[in-house]
């Protein structure tokens, strides 16, 4: 059975608990993007370093990637150090200082991560290299806002670029068991609605609609994020996250979510006894066929190959209109040292990671790509392919929208712990939502401090 990594906003929210230190960026310059550049990186040969945390079958997509890229640039060497996520994110302002420490380091998005990091001058400025490259055109506004600060790190979404997309994407969305559904004679949904019809028949047939777990508050958000997606515009999720501050908690879909996952749960739709039911156990009931629905962030649910014929992913429209909005990122995102003594070649190769090539590999090796729509998809995978479809039509729209918890370095938190006690009863939909701006309206405070 293939173990796909988790990369999403679990992975994002962690990073901000571990890694970079303490309070809100604010005050000192990242490095100058004026500075010459090229690509003719041809001649002298050059060996990068490159930093990240991509193991099995991940870590063979990655050596693929590799391989192509020096076969194109025969003189650069790439040397990766591979170590788990939790070690590359807790030492990596460290190495990022050293002069002998990595060119390129996969970085999380969010003001602990890269807004630190670009606040302190630990990674380049790419705006030139954007430019030079073309970025962007190539790289959707939606994608490349999530990798944007000021250079003085004191706002997200805006400003220079200062890491660059992976082509290959995490999502939000809903996986359904094809297998369940045909036995009882239901569709696959593509509309909340028509989900909402399906779970009612299966919870009536006697069997669980939705494989569900919130003994773990961080991944029990998924349901909630992926649902408020149905409901707000994708620039209004986007502003709330950047900390535009012109946009309140309830203009972003939490409440409507909030209410409708409250609903499926006294209606009987989740797992049974699912407040004491970890991730891992909730995503096991769905893979053994205990349930017709889960939903999940792309990567996460190790599907055997029989699975990948029975099993797909679906991205529901917003409620109202046909408009496909989903939360989505680059599985990995990808800066450059500012110590590093061969940018060029960094920056080329950053540019190959973000490419066609990397893209298909991506999904040689079984993962979602990124980026690029016409690609040879597998026919023997239609579980992949149906993320693929899902993906390309939150493309077509630009539909992307940021993970909800890089509001602030703890929204996770508390809109877990707000989502606990929604279930038990002990708050409604609307002070989940109060809550959420409490957190948000404290982080701006301390944001405006500096």
């Amino acid at each position: 059975m293939k173990k796909r990594h988790l990369a999403g906003a679990i992975a994002v929210a962690a990073g901000l608990a571990l890694g970079l230190a303490g309070c809100a960026p604010g005050g000192s310059t990242a490095a100058d993007s004026s500075r010459p550049v090229s690509k003719d990186v041809s001649g002298k040969d050059v060996t990068l370093k490159i930093l990240d945390f991509w193991q099995n079958d991940e870590g063979k997509w990655m050596d693929a990637v590799v391989k192509d890229f020096e076969k194109q640039h025969p003189n650069i060497t790439i040397k990766r150090t591979t170590q788990d996520w939790g070690q590359v994110m807790n030492t990596l302002n460290l190495r990022l200082a050293d002069p002998n420490g990595p060119d390129i380091a996969l970085v999380n998005n969010g003001w602990q991560s890269m807004g630190t990091l670009a606040k302190g001058g630990r990674i380049m400025n790419l705006d030139a290299y954007s430019k030079l490259y073309g970025w962007g055109k190539e790289i959707p506004d939606t994608i490349s806002r999530q990798l944007e600060f000021t250079p003085d790190g004191k706002e997200m979404g805006t400003g220079s670029l200062f890491a660059t997309p992976a082509a290959r994407s995490s999502l939000i969305g809903l996986y359904y068991n094809k297998t369940m559904l045909d036995s009882l004679g239901l569709p696959v949904p593509t509309t909340l609605a028509e989900f909402e019809k399906d779970a009612a028949a299966i919870k009536a047939a006697g069997k669980t609609p939705i494989a569900f777990g919130s003994q773990d508050k961080g991944s029990a958000t998924s349901i909630l994020f992926a649902t408020q997606n149905l409901y707000a515009p994708a620039g209004k999720i986007g502003d709330f996250v950047y900390s535009s501050g012109s946009v309140p908690i309830t203009d972003t879909g939490i409440v409507d979510a909030a209410t409708d996952v409250k609903q499926w749960a006294d209606a009987g739709w989740f797992t049974p006894n699912y407040p004491g039911i970890q991730y891992a156990d909730a995503q096991n009931d769905f893979l053994t066929g205990k349930a017709a629905f889960r939903f999940e962030y792309t990567g996460s649910l190790a599907f055997s190959e029989a699975q990948k014929q029975t099993f797909g992913y679906v991205q529901l429209p917003q409620v109202e209109g046909d408009k496909v909005v989903g939360t989505g990122a680059s599985a990995a995102n990808l800066a450059i040292s500012t110590k590093s003594k061969n940018p060029d070649a960094a920056a080329a190769f950053l540019d190959f990671m973000a490419s066609k090539t990397a893209a298909q590999e991506a999904v040689d090796h079984g993962f979602l790509p990124l980026l690029h729509a016409d690609l040879s998809i597998p026919s023997g995978n239609p579980e992949l392919a149906s993320e693929i479809k899902a993906q390309q039509a939150l493309d077509k729209g630009n539909g992307y929208v940021p993970y909800f918890d890089w509001s602030t370095p703890t929204m996770l938190d508390t809109i877990g712990g707000q989502l606990q006690q929604l279930f038990a009863g002990q708050v409604t939909p609307q002070q989940l939502g109060v809550a959420g701006q409490k957190d948000y309206d404290a982080f701006q405070a301390q944001r405006a401090k500096g």
